[in-house]
């Protein structure tokens, strides 16, 4: 029977900040949502069509979630009529290098995919 190492991780005594930081931004549409505002302010309208096949009743969902949890931030705009944007809140901003490397990543592994299917079809 192998020995069991202890772990070399100072131990954290309230929640894990990964588990916190993973719990905002792990649910459906949500790294979606971070992707569009990166550049710039979206409108509801302008983020449902950028992301496609998200149902409103979710997106608005979605944009409720991220606002309370302070990572984006919803602005009134006084037009006539009234418009709302949302953007990224500092705390959003900081996350964008790290959707940025999932994104990266993801490329690399759907390359990865198409090439070893074309291999498995020759």
């Amino acid at each position: 029977m192998l020995k069991r190492r202890k772990s070399q991780v100072e131990e954290l005594h309230e929640e894990c900040p990964l588990t916190t930081c993973m719990n905002l931004i792990g649910g459906a549409w949500t790294t979606n949502i971070l992707w569009h505002l990166k550049a710039s302010p979206r409108r509801f309208s302008e983020l449902k069509d950028d992301i496609g096949p998200v149902s409103g009743k979710v997106l608005t969902q979605r944009l409720r979630k991220l606002e309370s949890d302070g990572l984006i931030l919803r602005t009134v705009v006084p037009t006539s009529p009234p418009t709302v944007e949302y953007s990224l809140t500092i705390y959003g901003e900081e996350l964008k290098p790290a959707i940025e490397a999932i994104v990266k990543v993801g490329v690399k592994l759907k390359k990865r995919a198409a090439t070893q299917l074309k291999s498995a079809n020759q």
